[in-house]
């Protein structure tokens, strides 16, 4: 019978199935699932914090959560970036740092990286966890309220979550785990080029604006 049926140009008949019709809809609901899976794939990156979970996967039980910092590369055709380093305390390491870089989600390297001045500042000692309440997500959102930006097209960004000593914030103690969060928007002129326009400072802490360096300026 299902040779019959496919030499009329009717197609395979898979056990099970009675006709033509069960096919197609068997079809379609596959092809809507794989559609959804796509969908959901790329519905958002990964944020950082989700990340330093991730990253606690492929380091040792000693730099588990052991937060230095965490940067991103500048965003790609989106706001959000894709690419992430993030750096664990690893007092086992010769420079006590270890490094693990993600692409979309994924793990890419892990290597320990030569790092040589932060031991002499003090900010190779792992960031506050108790701090660190603000998520890059968040913290990219809260910049791109600042007034300056309104009337600009924003193309790009990059984040860098560190810690930032209270003599620059204005106060004292030993310092606070901040959001760096610098931006990029289309130049008035020629809108297929951008811009630098400067970086805004995020508590990561309660999520207040630190510090804003923009210079809107550069896109004219």
């Amino acid at each position: 019978m299902s040779e019959r049926l496919s030499q009329k140009g009717l197609g395979p008949i898979f056990p099970g199935m009675k006709s033509k019709s069960t096919v197609l809809n068997w079809a379609f609901s596959a092809a809507l699932s794989t559609t959804a899976l796509c969908l959901n794939s790329h519905a958002g990156e990964a944020s950082a914090f989700e990340l330093v979970k991730e990253a606690n996967r492929y380091v040792g039980e000693q730099a588990k959560d052991q937060v230095v910092q965490v940067r991103s590369e500048k965003s790609v055709g989106t706001m959000t970036p894709n690419i992430w380093y993030v750096v664990l305390y690893d007092p086992t390491a010769t420079l006590k740092a270890v490094q693990v870089k993600f692409g979309a989600g994924k793990m890419l390297e892990v290597k320990r990286p030569m790092r040589l001045l932060e031991p002499v500042t003090g900010s190779d000692a792992p960031l506050d966890k108790a701090k660190l309440k603000v998520d890059s997500d968040e913290a990219l959102k809260t910049a791109l309220k600042e007034p300056l930006l309104d009337k600009l097209k924003m193309t790009a960004s990059a984040l860098k979550l560190e810690r930032v000593g209270n003599g620059v914030l204005g106060t004292s103690g030993p310092g606070e785990p901040v959001w760096k969060v610098k931006l990029w928007a289309a130049k008035l002129r020629d809108p297929s080029r951008d811009a630098d326009v400067g970086e805004v400072w995020v508590s990561a802490a309660d999520g207040k604006t630190l510090k804003t360096d923009l210079h809107i300026d550069r896109v004219d």
